[in-house]
């Protein structure tokens, strides 16, 4: 390995053109300038200075090794200032999200960034348990998932909640949601097992609760967040989804959101790895997040 040493004194050596005053500039003795000169020579196994009695002359393999120690030397410099640099508006920031959550908040972090060019936003779409262990390993800084995870591994916060809803075809009429989960056939998504469960928890016992995932009827399946309401707007079925994607839906017109006596709603957690800093650039991005969030609640 090239000693920092060495390359420091031949770049001196270098740079003054004399051996006496190389070793005074460094604090140094000549015979220890002559001496890291030599172990650096042994180090690459080529001649880097052809001496003559009071001079000396940098050869081509000297000249290729001044430079790389240039290089070193300056990137050590940069290396130091960017440790004492914390960008608020540049940098990379990485966030993990379901599906749902990447669809209603992209655009507005894309906003951010349109502001900031020097920021990257880069999201990944991810159910709980895969957003939590890319955060765990590393490949994430930041993640919101909706069921709080073990605080030995995590720091987590509220950063709003998600409405759950029962959406259906804009001209079906008002009927029970024991009639719709036994008489209508729902549009089948990853997450309708969980939302379907979430409500049988918070509705009225009568009404859900001797009901099953399995044995609801299904009439098509789609696991394009983007395109579930798709088949509920051409009148095929029903689905249980965030109420944020319903906003966001081109044809929501096409839509009807059953009011329910109990609002269901699910706590949206921000995640980070137990005792690891973030940068500055993430209080901008975690603030954008709450702000969506919290207006959608409003709706």
């Amino acid at each position: 390995m090239l000693q920092p040493a060495w390359l420091k004194t031949f770049k001196s050596l270098v740079e003054i053109g004399h051996f006496t005053k190389t070793a005074e500039s460094l604090n140094m003795t000549q015979p220890g300038v002559s001496q890291h000169v030599a172990k650096l020579e042994e180090h690459c196994g080529y001649p880097l200075i052809k001496r003559f009695k009071k001079s000396f002359e940098v050869t081509l393999y000297g000249q290729k090794v001044y430079k790389y120690a240039c290089q070193y030397f300056t990137n050590e410099d940069l290396l130091l200032q960017s440790l004492g640099v914390d960008e608020l508006y540049s940098g990379k920031c990485t966030l993990g999200c379901s599906g749902t959550l990447a669809w209603q908040l992209y655009g507005h972090l894309l906003k951010l960034q349109a502001q900031y060019q020097d920021l990257s936003i880069c999201v990944e779409a991810a159910p709980n348990r895969r957003v939590l262990q890319a955060i765990q390993d590393g490949a994430l800084d930041i993640g919101l998932v909706t069921s709080e995870p073990s605080t030995k591994h995590f720091e987590t916060k509220v950063v709003g909640v998600e409405s759950i809803v029962f959406v259906v075809p804009v001209n079906t009429p008002n009927i029970s949601l024991q009639q719709l989960v036994t008489e209508f056939k729902a549009v089948d998504h990853p997450d309708l097992k969980h939302y379907f469960e979430l409500c049988c928890r918070h509705i009225n016992v009568d009404e859900l609760g001797a009901y099953r995932y399995e044995d609801i009827p299904k009439v098509t399946y789609i696991n394009q967040i983007h395109q579930i309401l798709l088949p509920v707007a051409q009148g095929l079925g029903y689905t249980i989804i965030p109420q944020g994607c319903v906003e966001l839906f081109e044809n929501k017109d096409q839509l009807r959101v059953l009011s329910l006596e109990d609002t269901i709603q699910e706590t949206i957690y921000l995640v980070q790895k137990k005792n690891t800093q973030i940068g500055r650039r993430y209080d901008m991005l975690i603030n954008a997040i709450s702000a969506v969030l919290n207006a959608q609640t409003k709706l």
